[in-house]
């Protein structure tokens, strides 16, 4: 899968990568020089980046689906206020 920038962020990246690439190595880096540099990290680097945040966004999300019902749990009671016989006041399997 290629990353794809919208053509205004990548314009805007070309400026930290030509100061990166002055701090880090002395070197000056012109327009073309930053787009093939960027170019570079978003086909090599990108796709590791981006099935890293992915992993890590559905541990997340399995996470918070698993203790679903631990957050919405709602206590059930009787049309007169009391719980009802034979129905756990919490789940079972909390955490």
């Amino acid at each position: 899968m290629d990353i794809k920038l919208p053509p205004d962020i990548e314009k805007r990246l070309h400026g930290p990568i030509q100061r990166f690439v002055a701090e880090e190595y002395g070197e000056s880096l012109g327009e073309l020089g930053a787009g093939t540099f960027l170019t570079f990290c978003l086909k090599e680097l990108g796709p590791a980046i981006y099935n890293q945040a992915i992993s890590d966004a559905q541990a997340c999300l399995q996470e918070r689906v698993s203790d679903l019902e631990n957050i919405c749990f709602a206590e059930e009671t009787s049309y007169w206020g009391g719980p009802k016989k034979g129905i756990p006041r919490k789940p079972d399997h909390r955490r």
